[in-house]
């Protein structure tokens, strides 16, 4: 399956939208997941092939000429029109995604596989917690979108500055608290920034459904508040780490599973 650009537009510094359509998409169906993502697959610049190409062939090429997957979240797909929007982190020439989402031109081709997803906020929820960084903001920005009208929605947003914050929409009451890295890069700087925003909230009575994405070790330090403090029971806590500060998509794939693994089988005390 492949799109084909129709449009770009710069939401913010460090996030591109890329409306792909096309009779490539033909087939394509919604999960209905609000977190719904597709396996998109980035060519190198020197690669020998173009798109559509068989994904069996490549596979027998040298590494550096392979196509790099990433998986990028489903913005929103309109199936009268048969066109696709992705939201795509960009942090200019590092990440095969964010690059190519900055020089995409109408008529350039995506490879995609898909969609997946997880996720949907639970209908019987009395609130609703979303928290992540500009990695997770367009699954934030389309689980914002699916609550039931009028319920509690609060969203807590990591990104560098005022610059990256985008408007966001629900038909429920939406409370969006943005918190700035401000030019802060270390782990143990960075790493609590958003933990420590939904530590300071007010906490909410009755059922909480979360959705926790971004960051491996920001959504650890999220996930031991949220559990730790009984505000969320586990079985409507939705944690998943995209990326891990300090390492490259394929080495954060190689430690992964071990990561979440751990996170999984961590202790929390009893509160």
């Amino acid at each position: 399956m492949h799109g084909e650009v129709l449009a770009t537009e710069q939401l913010s510094p460090h996030l591109v939208r890329v409306v792909l359509g096309g009779a490539g998409l033909a087939g394509f169906t919604s999960t209905g997941d609000a977190d719904e993502y597709v396996n998109c697959f980035f060519r190198p610049d020197d690669a020998p092939y173009t798109v559509p190409f068989d994904e069996e062939a490549v596979r027998d090429l040298p590494r550096p000429q392979r196509p790099f997957p990433r998986r990028i979240t489903v913005r929103r797909w309109d199936a009268e029109r048969g066109e696709l929007t992705l939201d795509i982190a960009a942090h200019g020439d590092v990440g095969y995604a964010g690059r190519w989402a900055l020089g995409a031109t109408p008529g350039d081709r995506l490879q995609l596989r898909g969609p997946a997803g997880g996720y949907r906020p639970h209908d019987d929820a009395d609130h609703y917690l979303l928290v992540g960084d500009e990695s997770a903001l367009p699954a934030i920005a389309a689980c914002a979108e699916a609550v039931p009208a009028g319920r509690p929605v609060v969203v807590v947003a990591e990104v560098e500055d005022a610059a990256d914050e985008i408007p966001l929409s629900s038909p429920g009451a939406l409370e969006v608290h943005w918190v700035h890295r401000a030019g802060r890069t270390g782990d143990d700087e960075v790493a609590g920034l958003l933990a420590d925003a939904v530590a300071a909230l007010p906490r909410p009575s009755g059922t909480v459904s979360a959705f926790v994405h971004g960051e491996a070790a920001a959504t650890r330090a999220v996930r031991r508040v949220l559990l730790g403090e009984r505000i969320v029971d586990a079985e409507r806590l939705s944690c998943s780490p995209y990326w891990r500060r300090g390492h490259d998509d394929e080495s954060w794939r190689a430690i992964k599973a071990a990561w979440v693994r751990e996170t999984a089988a961590e202790e929390l005390p009893a509160r």
